[in-house]
């Protein structure tokens, strides 16, 4: 192998840069020239592809998001848009892809390999650390530490003024943002999608805090819980308590940004490094990930199809911590 691409694609994630910088490094120090493919599969269809040399990716790895760009493409869903992506890989001479992304990233990579043949290596990015076949996803660190620095700020005036606050996390179909949060920010109540909790349960689980003269609440939301959003929830919490002072903070986008923890620009680095020595080594289809701090190659297939459970341990930490 010559000559291969990277992208980002889907939603940014704190550590992309790093990850970009470890493959373009790792591919120049195997001999092969690496390309960046601007704006994910959208770009690679239009043929916005630059070469990257060790300059390109100097003073990137302590920058949040991607300097290679991340955009949703409805194009490279049809056969005609991924026709047309192939036409501008193989004009540009290249033969290997690394796709750092979700789920949505490695989906296409893979109908992109059966029809076309390109072998593709995935690096797991995105904050909401739901790919089965790592323990940790390149961002979710961050986001992690990003959402309870604002969450520790949330307690603060809920204390001071007797209030429960609603907080809403990013996990549209996972509790791993929300989870963490609760425990380090010392939470009530934790809603994740993985696990249906009735708002009769949390209504009574506030009532009895407050017969114990408890004066301030912190409930964390998952984006994504069967129950609704943080307002739903607050709304009806408080139909049921009209006396408790409720407030709502979507914490929101912020949780992308800003600059990657050192455990994100490790993480990033060694699966950067990972996925070009995968390509070289003849792997297609298969994601880099870290388990049980052992280097592993999980198929495409799984890394999409299997669910990676949330930890029930965590969750009993959060009911006996909020005694």
């Amino acid at each position: 192998m010559k000559r291969i691409g990277v992208f980002t694609s889907g939603g940014d994630a704190p550590g992309m840069n790093a990850c970009i910088r470890a493959v373009v490094r790792t591919a120049l120090y195997h001999g092969i020239e690496v390309y960046g493919i601007m704006r994910g599969y959208s770009g690679m269809i239009k043929g916005e592809i630059v070469r990257l040399d060790t300059t390109s990716v100097a003073n990137i790895v302590q920058r949040g998001g991607t300097i290679l760009k991340s955009a949703r493409s409805q194009k490279f869903m049809t056969k005609e848009g991924r026709q047309q992506a192939f036409d501008q890989l193989v004009n540009h001479k290249i033969e290997g892809l690394v796709a750092i992304g979700g789920n949505g990233t490695f989906t296409g990579a893979m109908k992109f390999e059966e029809e076309f043949g390109i072998p593709t290596v995935g690096a797991p990015g995105t904050i909401d650390n739901d790919l089965y076949g790592t323990d940790y996803t390149i961002g979710y660190d961050t986001a992690v530490n990003t959402a309870l620095d604002a969450i520790d700020k949330i307690r603060d005036t809920a204390d001071s003024h007797d209030r429960a606050f609603f907080v809403e996390v990013m996990g549209r179909d996972s509790g791993y943002i929300a989870i963490p949060c609760a425990i380090g920010g010392g939470a009530e109540i934790v809603l994740v999608p993985e696990q249906q909790q009735s708002i009769d349960t949390v209504i009574e689980t506030l009532q009895t805090a407050r017969k114990r003269q408890k004066s301030s609440f912190l409930i964390i939301v998952a984006e994504g819980d069967e129950e609704g959003n943080a307002t739903i929830i607050a709304n009806k919490v408080k139909e049921a308590i009209p006396e408790m002072d409720a407030r709502v903070t979507v914490i929101g986008h912020i949780q992308r940004g800003g600059a990657p923890s050192a455990a994100d620009r490790l993480l990033a680095s060694q699966i950067g490094i990972a996925a070009v020595e995968g390509l070289v080594n003849g792997m297609r289809n298969v994601m880099a990930g870290i388990v049980d701090r052992k280097l592993v190659y999980t198929p495409f297939h799984d890394t999409i199809y299997k669910k990676k459970l949330i930890n029930q341990g965590f969750m009993r930490m959060v009911e006996i911590l909020s005694v």
